[in-house]
């Protein structure tokens, strides 16, 4: 565990605290890490937020116990649960929490999952084709590429990554499964190679990254959690409390930005000269669009470069 404690690298720590502390300066604020990981932005909060106690939640239980390990110190400003983020209100039903201060949720991969190939996440180096973020979930990569006919798959890859070559992506995955199903990543990697133009390969970028997100993104129904935790999460903040979400693609970027700009909106009727009472926005947005990581921590930490940070706060009390 030492190592994966020394490598891991929360992306825009400093900014991330400086947009939650000031909700957090108050005698049992509560902070909530909805994508918990290693625990590093939870860490740094708690050393420079004393009077905040921490909700963490993180689907894999192996990252639960590391960061449980590393935040041990903190004793009972600490509650740690295995759920899905958008699990987020029975959590804080079990917890018996109504209001929070600050909600972080960061986005996409943890380092455990990258560093660890047997995890399937990486198309770099070859390993079982996995992909899920817990353990306990029933469907594998594997699962989607050996199962799934061509137009479904096509959309997923479509849809999830992006790819503009998917429904020949697709039908290559479907004509070597028939010869021998998929097991590891190495063959899926060479068979998506394949069925991309060589001019694209060339000029691209790996060309097995938009596939590999998009089944990553389908076997952790990715989009489907975060678009049940936004609102949730907006829902649970206090008066004055803040949120912030670092995403790390366009497809989580679009529904974070969508999100926090409908409740930064007011509601009344466009015909009316006036917003009435309760009517007025519910957040105001404390970022101008998406914030990025600068240069000096991108050479520090490359996987920081595509992250995304977008943050606000409550203006109007909850109903």
């Amino acid at each position: 565990m030492v190592g994966e404690r020394d490598t891991h690298v929360p992306v825009m720590a400093g900014r991330v605290l400086e947009l939650l502390a000031p909700a957090l300066d108050v005698p049992g604020a509560v902070y909530v890490d909805g994508t918990l990981g290693l625990g590093g932005h939870a860490r740094l909060i708690l050393e420079n937020c004393p009077k905040a106690l921490l909700v963490g939640i993180d689907r894999d239980p192996h990252a639960l116990d590391i960061a449980r390990e590393r935040l041990v110190e903190f004793g009972d400003r600490v509650q740690l649960y295995q759920a899905v983020y958008h699990e987020l209100p029975e959590v804080l039903e079990e917890a018996g929490i109504r209001r929070v201060q600050a909600v972080l949720l960061d986005l996409g991969l943890s380092s455990l999952q990258i560093n660890h190939a047997e995890r399937g996440f990486a198309y770099a180096t070859d390993s079982p084709l996995d992909m899920r973020m817990s353990p306990d979930d029933p469907t594998t990569a594997a699962d989607l590429v050996n199962t799934l006919n061509r137009k479904d798959l096509a959309r997923i890859l479509r849809v999830y990554g992006e790819e503009r070559f998917a429904d020949r992506v697709a039908g290559r995955i479907v004509a070597e499964r028939e010869r021998e199903p998929f097991t590891t990543s190495a063959r899926l990697v060479s068979t998506i190679s394949d069925a991309i133009p060589a001019a694209v390969r060339a000029t691209g970028g790996h060309p097995a990254k938009r596939t590999f997100q998009a089944l990553r993104i389908a076997v952790n129904a990715e989009l489907d959690s975060l678009a049940g935790v936004l609102p949730a999460a907006i829902a649970a903040l206090a008066l004055e409390g803040r949120i912030a979400v670092l995403a790390y693609h366009s497809l989580e970027d679009r529904l974070v930005k969508d999100a926090l700009r409908t409740a930064s909106s007011d509601r009344a009727p466009r015909e009316l000269p006036f917003v009435p009472e309760g009517f007025g926005p519910d957040l105001r947005l404390l970022t101008h669009g998406a914030e990025r990581p600068d240069e000096s921590e991108t050479a520090v930490n490359p996987r920081a470069a595509s992250a995304r940070l977008r943050a606000a706060e409550r203006i109007q009390e909850a109903a």
